[in-house]
């Protein structure tokens, strides 16, 4: 693979809005700040690379001496594999289902058959595979290929039992064709229906067994055009198997039976084998079992032979997990796998089929997996997958992706990594090891992040074509096993998975991960090299809880709803002891509980091995009988010890060093007497309904509009941003991949559909409707979600002279504010004093839910966020890790206090429907713009591409759109790509 080319990251955008629409009066003249260095040619889409397992597989082929394995798959793709890291994608362009594979060994082609009676022949031997031929069947349907080792002709067999020949080398149609009719002659009066086998004698390649599905087997003579022997059996074909001496062979039958045939003695089967029949001691025909879809046949020259096959289990076995058999010798294995075997392949020594095969594995193809069995070792046990197919193992809940990240980080976390147990697992190498590794690593670093619904975390090298797994991360030790049904987790919030990972906020540089759940926690993980024994995890419980003003008593009694909780602006040290088990229940009057987690925190010692390990848990607990409401946002910050997040009920400031609360504000209570939106006061709501989403639900009921609304304004769940970092210059751009469909292959743009939401194509949060004066529209937006945040030192008020840290938070109605922060010294002052927290009055609006935050210099560059640098937490106290001296990253603004234009700061603000740049600390609106009116941003994120900054929106119809500053027309273009993303499955 060559170099990544930045020029082919976006598509070819040519269009440009007018700047009419897009700027402000007077816009104009503030937009000679800095050079326009992006031109139309810098944005062009394509393909970079697919991972993960192909999506619903159909066939299957293997070269045994180039030991590369191909998969088709029921959309016409093809996916080759050899040794890990070698990997390629293709396409047959019609769409259709590939049906068969077969490998001219060793020659480096490929010839696939498809449902729509065409057959490829693919050349492999170039750099990107291609198709060198094809052949079309316009009367008959293909239904079984056979490709014989070193031969040069292709025999396809068809649906009304006729079998035409190819030349492999013109691929054009010969002369010859085995008919039907002549083929069974006067053995059966009826059709004998599709040819469902076609293989040679391995000691003779002019004898041809031919296989139809009404259970006759031909043996065909090429030279003399006639059938030599002819055998019947009373039960349908499924398969047929040669051994390797062609003196015999087996069939596998519709009633579970196997039956060996003497190609000498046509009249009856020397052998009659039902392999999971119940004998009976009568001496009758055993009971029917289910199938055998397939069955191999392999020789060793030492013992046994192995006979391997698929299907064929009783009927009365019910429940019982589809299952691959092994039978050597007197010993039979049922290797059950987790999903339905589509084909199965016997990996041998030797390519040729007169000679001992000597298998050593077994490929078996499932619905959902690769699984590779190892057939010379005890027990059978399996190889460990290398490529990243385990990648939807569990499924994705959310994605984060980085690029050009610390060059120390990739092999930090595969030196944990590879230390992590793996058991089970044959000591053997890769079977499928070839292919060649290219030189198509890229020059920078990158990593995926994957949260799965099993609570695990995983850590991907994305910085070759293929995926490799770094590091896993297992979330769910951290709380109590439920040992029966009464102690599972509280279901008001989630059905099922209630470890599922719903959001990630991650700093490289110091490696402090966070990562928030669907059961409303929150897991704070430092990175370590020394293995060490929690003896009790930190725990912290936070009531976040929607506060509404009472103005009258809720029906049938109970007590009125709390005051508004007070911000904690200075908490004392001595009491910031956090809590080493849940709170117990406290009931009140009416029974409901209070102050209950979701899922419980350990209460044993908690062994940590190296590589992320637990330094906090935040939970949300229940208040006055309601459910905490799931998280919606996050972020962290290392240089600031400070971990945020929201949901629909508010914010809270968690200082993660000194384990407290710092802030813990409803989301009204943000705005203080600012409010825009003039909220009306009402009484509690009379009945708790399920939680989980975002909308406020009254009464239990909720009117047509509100399932209207975008998936950000209905649930917030998954963020996954088009990159991670920004501030990373061109090479953060370079890896924007688009999928053509979103199926079990991970493509980064990828959006997971939140939990329970409607119709995309039916949501519109529309700005005057949630501006809307009407009091009822006003109470049902009333629930307003913090949907973002961004950290930075910046100008929190428009008076202000200096930089100051602040955290800027964004709301589902649109609402962008700032909350300044006031910190200690660093050093030992930093972990005694308080962290000053409070809300600044500052409220930019926008359309539509915010989604992303950036902030650029004076000279258009983007400013990221502080970061502590990493040191090893575990250290000796005496060692030199921990005397390194902690230094926080000089974030590139300048120091003036001047009010010039040029000294100042730029606020780029992303939401669902618009744009806007504001100017600091002056917060006036140079630039806005609206980027959808019929639709809506699902994704967004600023982004710098060949030294220009562009804002990059994914939105809901499938356009992939970017705004970039065009210094010659004063406006930020709006430049969409031309069509729409094909197959979104929405």
């Amino acid at each position: 693979m060559k170099k990544f080319n930045i020029r082919k990251v976006l598509d070819g955008l040519t269009a440009a809005s007018s700047p009419s629409s897009s700027s402000q009066p007077g816009g104009a003249k503030e937009n000679e700040l800095f050079p326009e260095t992006l031109q139309s040619e810098h944005f062009q889409l394509c393909k970079t690379v697919r991972h993960g397992f192909p999506y619903q597989p159909s066939s299957m082929a293997f070269d045994p001496v180039q030991k590369i394995l191909a998969i088709g798959t029921q959309s016409g793709a093809l996916r080759l594999f050899g040794q890990p890291g070698v990997e390629c994608y293709c396409q047959h362009e019609s769409g259709a289902a590939v049906i068969q594979l077969q490998f001219l060994i060793n020659e480096g082609a490929l010839v696939s058959a498809l449902a729509d009676d065409s057959v490829h022949l693919w050349n492999l031997r170039q750099k990107r595979p291609a198709v060198l031929h094809s052949l079309k069947f316009n009367k008959e349907r293909i239904t079984f290929c056979h490709l014989p080792f070193q031969s040069k002709w292709l025999y396809i067999g068809s649906e009304r039992g006729n079998i035409h020949i190819v030349n492999v080398e013109s691929f054009t149609l010969s002369g010859y064709t085995i008919m039907w009719n002549k083929a069974i002659e006067l053995s059966s009066k009826a059709h004998p229906g599709p040819v469902v086998h076609i293989s040679d004698n391995p000691m003779d390649e002019g004898k041809l067994i031919i296989g139809f599905e009404s259970g006759i087997v031909v043996l065909w003579d090429l030279k003399s055009k006639r059938a030599d022997y002819r055998y019947t059996y009373d039960e349908a074909i499924h398969s047929v198997a040669w051994h390797h001496e062609g003196k015999q062979f087996i069939c596998s039958h519709s009633d579970g039976t196997l039956t060996v045939w003497n190609i000498k003695s046509p009249a009856k089967p020397a052998q009659t084998i039902t392999p999971h029949g119940k004998q009976p001691k009568d001496g009758k025909k055993p009971e029917p079992c289910k199938p055998i879809l397939k069955v191999e046949y392999k020789t060793t020259r030492t013992g046994d032979p192995f006979m391997i096959f698929s299907g064929g289990l009783s009927y009365d076995t019910v429940g019982r997990r589809p299952c691959l058999t092994v039978m050597h010798g007197k010993s039979t294995a049922v290797l059950e796998m987790d999903y339905p075997i589509v084909d199965f392949l016997t990996l041998c020594e030797t390519p040729y089929s007169n000679d001992f095969q000597e298998p050593y594995a077994v490929v078996v193809l499932l619905e959902k997996d690769l699984v590779v069995i190892d057939l010379a070792q005890n027990g059978y046990p399996i190889f460990e997958n290398p490529y990243p197919m385990t990648i939807h193992e569990s499924p994705v809940t959310c994605c984060e992706y980085l690029a050009d990240c610390p060059v120390d980080l990739i092999p930090a976390l595969y030196s944990v990594g590879s230390r992590q147990k793996r058991q089970g697992y044959s000591k053997k190498e890769w079977p499928i090891s070839g292919g060649n590794w290219g030189l198509g690593t890229q020059s920078y670093p990158e990593i995926i992040i994957t949260g799965h619904a099993d609570g695990s975390v995983k850590f991907w090298d994305a910085s070759a074509i293929m995926l490799q797994v770094l590091y896993k991360l297992k979330t769910a030790k951290v709380f109590e096993k439920a040992r029966c049904k009464e102690e599972k987790p509280s279901t008001e919030i989630v059905d099922e998975d209630p470890f599922a990972i719903q959001l990630m906020s991650w700093c490289p540089e110091s490696r402090m991960l966070c990562v928030a759940g669907v059961s409303a926690h929150i897991i704070i993980y430092r990175f370590s090299k020394q293995e060490i024994t929690t003896e009790v995890v930190q725990l912290l419980e936070v009531r976040l809880q929607y506060e509404l003003n009472e103005l009258e008593s809720p029906e049938g009694g109970g007590d009125p709803t709390t005051a508004p909780p007070t911000p904690i602006t200075s908490p004392s040290p001595q009491t910031t002891i956090p809590q080493t088990h849940p709170s117990t229940s406290s009931n009140s009057s009416d029974g409901m509980r209070d102050n209950v987690p979701c899922l419980k925190v350990r209460s044993s010692p908690l062994k940590q091995s190296p590589g992320y390990q637990v330094e906090l848990v935040v939970q949300l607990v229940w208040v006055s009988g309601e459910p905490p409401q799931q998280i919606s946002s996050l972020a962290i910050n290392s240089c600031y010890g400070l971990v945020v997040f929201g949901n629909s009920n508010g914010l809270a400031v968690v200082d993660y060093l000194q384990k407290t609360v710092l802030l813990n504000l409803g989301t009204v209570e943000l705005y203080g007497s600012n409010d825009p939106y003039q909220r009306q006061p009402r009484s509690p709501r009379k009945n708790r309904q399920p939680s989980g989403g975002l909308c406020d639900i009254n009464e239990g009921s909720a009117t047509s509009e509100d399932h209207c609304k975008s998936p950000t304004s209905v649930l917030m769940s998954n963020h996954q941003h088009f990159y991670n970092g920004g501030g990373r210059g061109a090479k953060m751009s370079r890896k924007l991949s688009l999928p053509t469909e979103l199926k079990p292959d991970l493509v980064l743009l990828s959006v997971c559909a939140p939990r329970a939401a409607g119709p995309l194509d039916n949501r519109d949060n529309s700005f005057s409707r949630s501006r809307s004066s009407s009091v009822a529209s006003i109470d049902k937006e009333s629930r307003e979600a913090i949907t973002s945040f961004y950290f930075c030192e910046t100008y929190t008020r428009k008076a202000d002279g200096g930089l100051t840290p602040c955290l800027w938070v964004g709301t589902s109605l649109g609402t962008v504010l700032a909350i300044s922060l006031n910190m200690p010294s660093a050093g030992e002052q930093r972990l005694l004093q308080p962290v000053i927290v409070s809300p600044c009055g500052t409220l930019i609006r926008l359309k539509g839910s915010i989604l992303r935050m950036a902030f650029l210099d004076s000279t258009g560059s983007l400013l990221p966020p502080a970061y502590e640098p990493w040191y090893e937490p575990n250290a000796p106290t005496n060692g030199e890790e921990r005397d390194k001296v902690r230094k926080r990253r000089p974030v590139s603004v300048s120091p003036s206090t001047s009010q010039e234009l040029n000294e100042n700061q730029y606020a780029v603000l992303c939401s669902e429907k618009q744009a806007k740049v504001i100017i600091l600390p002056s917060q006036t609106c140079v630039f806005k713009h609206n980027i959808t009116e019929a639709s809506f941003v699902l994704r967004a994120d600023v982004v710098q591409i060949n030294a220009g900054i562009c804002v990059a929106c994914f939105c809901a119809n499938g356009h992939i759109m970017t705004l970039r500053y065009a210094n010659s027309e004063n406006v930020w273009l709006h430049q969409p790509r031309p069509g729409h993303v094909p197959d979104l499955p929405y």
